[in-house]
């Protein structure tokens, strides 16, 4: 089993090996492409193999648990794993017509796969201490993607990413430490056994709290996004669309994984601070894009508000609600980058990014304006896209235990989505522009490298939302891998002698 586990991980090292020696030229691009696609298969591969036969693990080393270096994939995780490398090839191939030349030549091929390496080790992880490492390896390859341009605005996001991520890393390094030494291990499955083991459960709730902090600085919470509108607007489309899609989804697996098979002593507590900080990330996100006229800064803030959705059905912890948390990843990483990829196109042919400065998509460039309005219609949570499903299941999941004020919260933020979507489409795509431009795709060099992937995406959301049936299902069958995580310790750790 380990190739399955391993591939996915190794492909993208080899491909940012090759695409770095290869920099200087156009190959570079192309190895990052054919790198992508071998990844997908990969992923493809490991899907199958989970989803017939269940939960894979393997030791690095032939070290048993919980001892070695442990790799895992449930349901959750190979769906990650798998979203994450469509993802992969989706931006690589929209990089083809995005990134400049003197980016290529300073490595962003290479950094954009390590970037991508790192992801998928944090879905594959089965201790705490390589989910570390492995975040470690995002952060440097995601710093050096959000400077690469070495402008001053660049430079500041930046520093604020950093900085941030640094003090979410001391707490989470904190809260490693204090956990092994009440537990003495960090692998996952030991954890969930040896945690029911002590008897100080004030103490390791405050433990939870900190890695309640930590992995919500990764996943842009209240109050801890201020770093994401900061940065994810400064860098290249292809940038901001995979950290769009995947990096602050990796904060809110963490956050389901650790908050399902781990820390459930105390979900009268832990899962209440969950719930209240669900809520107020809904808010304050769809508020703050609400306030917004930059397309990209718009599309930032509704990364936030639709975070506290994901964490909202964590904070439920019921069946219905954890079977929405997964369909709200994996639905969310398809349409929010791709909605990144649109405003590329769009800043390629209108020559800007503020939505009250351009205009005349929806005359010269209709199919780009399909293309808009099926991730912006899914991200609202019109049907019968996916976004409605991934909404719908949550809302029931508050209405079902009659958090009726809760339902009404994520409604409402429903409603102001469609509000930011629509100042969107009637400023950028219905008037016209106001310097008289003609934004036609014709007139854009590299069309089908550009548009390929987001008419991809975009097929793919049309697809989960017409035929929600096997998507729902297989959300459950991962919700219940989370809630009773009986095989996932079984297989990691062997049969109990």
């Amino acid at each position: 089993m380990s190739w399955y586990l391993t591939l996915p991980l190794v492909i993208p090292f080899i491909t940012a090996i090759a695409a770095f020696l290869l920099r200087n030229g156009a190959y570079g691009r192309w190895v990052s492409v054919a790198g992508s696609t071998a990844a997908l298969g990969a992923a493809i591969a490991l899907m199958v193999v989970v989803l017939d036969q269940g939960v894979l693990a393997d030791q690095m080393g032939q070290w048993a648990a919980p001892f070695g270096i442990t790799l895992v994939a449930d349901l959750l995780s190979a769906v990650m794993v798998l979203i994450t490398a469509i993802t992969g090839l989706a931006v690589a191939i929209y990089a083809i017509g995005d990134v400049a030349a003197r980016h290529e030549r300073h490595g962003y091929h290479a950094l954009f796969q390590i970037l991508l390496a790192g992801v998928t080790g944090a879905f594959l992880t089965g201790d705490l201490f390589n989910l570390y490492v492995w975040f470690e390896v995002m952060l440097i390859a995601s710093f050096g993607l959000l400077i690469l341009n070495g402008d001053r605005e660049q430079i500041e996001g930046g520093v604020k990413y950093v900085a941030l991520n640094l003090i979410s890393t001391i707490l989470f390094l904190t809260g490693i430490g204090l956990l092994y030494g009440m537990t003495g291990t960090l692998n996952f499955a030991d954890l969930a056994v040896k945690v029911d083991l002590i008897e100080d459960k004030g103490m390791l709730t405050v433990v939870a709290m900190m890695f309640m902090v930590a992995f919500g600085v990764k996943a842009a919470v209240f109050p801890l996004f201020f770093w994401l509108p900061a940065a994810y607007h400064t860098p290249s489309f292809s940038v901001s669309a995979v950290f769009a899609g995947l990096l602050t989804k990796v904060g809110v697996y963490a956050l389901i994984r650790m908050f399902t098979l781990v820390f459930d002593h105390d979900v009268g507590y832990t899962h209440t601070v969950l719930l209240w900080v669900a809520c107020l990330t809904m808010v304050t996100g769809v508020l703050g894009a609400a306030a917004q006229s930059d397309f990209r800064k718009i599309l930032s803030f509704h990364i936030i508000s639709q975070i506290g959705y994901m964490i909202l059905g964590l904070a439920l912890m019921t069946p219905l609600a954890i079977v929405g948390a997964v369909f709200y990843l994996v639905h969310h990483i398809i349409v929010k980058a791709n909605l990144f990829l649109v405003a590329g196109i769009s800043r390629q042919l209108t020559g800007g990014t503020d939505v009250y400065k351009i205009g005349g998509l929806y005359k010269s460039s209709p199919l780009l304006a399909v293309l808009f309005l099926i991730p912006a219609f899914s991200l609202a949570g019109f049907p019968p896209l996916s976004g409605f499903w991934a909404k719908y299941i949550i809302v029931k999941a508050t209405l079902d235990i009659e958090m009726w004020f809760v339902a009404f919260i994520a409604l409402a933020v429903g409603l102001m989505t469609i509000y930011s979507m629509t100042k969107i489409w009637a400023e950028a795509f219905w008037k016209d522009h106001p310097d008289g431009r003609d934004p036609a795709l014709s007139g854009l060099a590299n069309r089908a490298p550009l548009l390929i992937p987001v008419a991809a995406l975009a097929l793919l959301t049309m697809v989960i939302g017409l035929m929600p049936e096997p998507f729902v299902i297989f959300a459950e069958r991962a919700a219940n891998q989370l809630l009773d995580p009986t095989t996932y310790i079984t297989v990691v750790l062997g049969e109990p002698s």
